[in-house]
């Protein structure tokens, strides 16, 4: 299991926030050092967003996104408020490894699927999610336009429309757990792989190695989990990249 480490971008700050609420955020400082810190701690990729575009859907951030590309030289795996094709085939040309299409890929899935059949290996979804109540019990409903909406889907039935697709890979983000280090979702990924053939990465809730070794462990029709992007536990100190790495790899 890969470890990629997180930047996410506010008013060119590096920052985190707390479960997804623009209203509980740690900053961090310059997100080009704190990419080029990690490279030279040994990442091989970089999982960028910009927080303010997510929201607003229009670049904000791409300026300082680009000289992270451009500084570590390493591969960049990038969201936040890619809304369209263009937006995402912009995004591929400026240099960018791996677009995450997360509101256009909920709401219109076959064009999506269509660009990542474009573009092979380039074109990741990312799903973000919360437990809703229902009369039956909870769901977990996929979150769209920077967490700010329920989009009405549950996540099982959006990760089913891209079956047999050529997206490279399903970010999947627990938005309760996010930024909380309280652990993964380890029930909701074990129901992924056993579900679907796309390839899986965790996002959200990591707060050290046991969390990381655990993730590692995970298995479903022999299927594991690809890659984990790991934020705040790297950004507090909780975990070093080197420790991270390690647990990943056990």
């Amino acid at each position: 299991m890969r470890c990629i480490p997180a930047i996410d971008i506010r008013d060119g700050r590096c920052v985190r926030l707390l479960r997804g609420s623009f209203d509980a955020e740690t900053v961090y400082g310059d997100p080009v050092e704190q990419a080029l810190a990690y490279r030279d701690a040994g990442a091989d990729a970089i999982h960028v967003v910009d927080l303010d575009a997510a929201r607003a859907g229009a670049p904000a951030n791409r300026e300082t996104v680009l000289r992270i590309v451009a500084a570590t030289g390493i591969p960049v795996q990038f969201g936040g408020g890619v809304r369209d094709e263009r937006a995402a085939m912009d995004a591929l040309a400026a240099g960018i490894d791996r677009v995450v299409l997360g509101t256009f890929a909920v709401e219109e899935p076959e064009r999506a699927a269509a660009l990542a059949a474009r573009y092979p290996g380039r074109i990741v979804v990312g799903l973000d999610h919360r437990r809703v109540a229902t009369p039956a019990g909870t769901r977990r409903e996929v979150a769209v336009r920077g967490w700010g909406e329920g989009a009405g889907v549950d996540l099982a039935e959006a990760v089913a429309r891209f079956a047999g697709s050529a997206v490279a890979a399903v970010v999947v983000t627990d938005i309760t757990r996010d930024g909380t280090l309280s652990g993964p979702d380890l029930e909701g990924y074990a129901e992924f792989l056993e579900q679907t053939d796309l390839a899986l990465v965790a996002s959200g809730g990591v707060g050290g190695a046991a969390h990381l070794a655990a993730l590692a462990r995970l298995e479903a029709r022999g299927r594991r989990v690809e890659a984990v992007v790991v934020g705040r536990a790297l950004l507090d100190g909780s975990l070093t990249l080197e420790e991270a790495v390690a647990a990943c790899a056990a």
